[in-house]
């Protein structure tokens, strides 16, 4: 089979990367805004079978071009081009997983689900880690049980060498991490969805060999999950891990402006809060530290009259500098997992579909072991 990847950025690389080892993948096309990186991403993460070129994702007709010859794509581009890519993907009959991150646009691609069906392709919005992997453990949770009364998922990147004061690091993009933090949130509570707000109801948490963090609400994490199991779950949400004490510290900045996209005028230069605010972070919290991941999912319900639960738990860490890190494991491997497994046969539903409706835990599950991703079950 034949994939494409749009976006060498970090993430984009660890799809390559995972993609191209594969035998059954007989070439990667790598696709960027700058054809340099492009290259560089291919020759360094391809194996050998990666090709590159330039594409501005923004260029829906380019984008089409491109994929035509590729049965398969993974999109690693800003989620604000996601919608583009998929009506691109659509017209070019190619399948598309993307990393996703917001909810409006998730929304905006799964209003494509007829047209996607009637040119014979799958397109699965939100498939890196959270949204992404939990998503279809939820799943396999509810496979296992006769009814779920209650889930709760926790997962956090963070930096095995905290650094005071935010003892955080930038694991991925800062628009990302502000549209998380400032975006409102959506769970199920007695079976319906309720919207809460972000950095809100810290609860404290622990790992095995890591100790003590907080947890707290952020937005995205849910996805689809809150719409498929309304009125089948009675109580789902996700909180986002930090080490203690964070939530705390950056909550104030955004409640004073800083994630504000109105443009105003500093000194004769007109620039939003926002885009000085991600220019910050970027500059501050890129320490370069060893990164780790923790993923929690917690469901709890009934299986033969009796009261049941199923506690699924990873800890990720880059192990050396020149590993690819945890987040970029975390997050690729799981959308790279999903476009194989529909370029290969492993899921037949057609239309723009969420995960947790396509994707057969089993397989993922293995998936993710065969690739060191060490999940426990119990």
């Amino acid at each position: 089979m034949k994939l494409a990847v749009l976006g060498a950025g970090l993430m984009g690389r660890a799809a390559v990367y995972d993609l191209s080892r594969r035998d059954d993948v007989e070439r990667v096309g790598v696709f960027d805004l700058y054809g340099d990186t492009a290259r560089s991403v291919a020759d360094e993460f391809g194996h050998g079978k990666a090709v590159a070129g330039e594409l501005n994702a923004s260029d829906e007709r380019a984008v089409s071009k491109a994929l035509q010859s590729y049965d398969g794509a993974l999109s690693s581009v800003t989620y604000a081009l996601n919608p583009i890519v998929s009506r691109a993907a659509i017209a070019a009959g190619c399948h598309l997983v993307d990393l996703g991150g917001n909810n409006d646009t998730v929304k905006e691609q799964l209003d494509m689900d007829t047209t996607a069906a009637e040119a014979g392709v799958l397109i699965v919005p939100d498939c890196g880690l959270a949204p992404g992997m939990v998503a279809v453990l939820v799943r396999d949770a509810v496979a296992r049980m006769e009814k779920v009364d209650s889930v709760k998922i926790r997962v956090g990147g963070l930096p095995q060498h905290p650094v005071p004061p935010l003892n955080y690091q930038m694991v991925f993009s800062a628009e990302g991490l502000i549209n998380e933090y400032w975006e409102p949130c959506v769970i199920l509570q007695g079976g319906r969805k309720k919207i809460v707000e972000p950095m809100t109801d810290i609860e404290p948490l622990e790992f095995e060999s890591v100790g003590k963090l907080e947890a707290f609400y952020t937005s995205g994490g849910t996805s689809t999950l809150p719409d498929t199991y309304e009125g089948e779950i009675d109580f789902l949400d996700y909180k986002t891990i930090r080490y203690p004490g964070h939530c705390d510290l950056f909550r104030p900045m955004l409640q004073i402006g800083l994630a504000s996209r109105e443009e105003m005028t500093v000194e004769g230069v007109t620039v939003s809060p926002r885009s000085v605010f991600k220019r910050v972070l970027d500059a501050n919290l890129a320490y370069g530290d060893l990164d780790m991941v923790l993923l929690r999912v917690t469901a709890t319900g009934k299986l033969g009259g009796t009261d049941h639960q199923v506690v699924y738990e990873a800890i990720d860490r880059q192990k050396t500098a020149k590993d690819l890190t945890a987040m970029m494991r975390m997050t690729s491997f799981p959308a790279s997992i999903v476009l194989w497994m529909i370029a290969s046969g492993h899921i037949t539903e057609r239309g723009c579909k969420p995960q947790e409706k396509v994707v057969n835990s089993s397989v993922f599950i293995d998936q993710l072991l065969e690739r060191g991703i060490e999940l426990k079950i119990t």
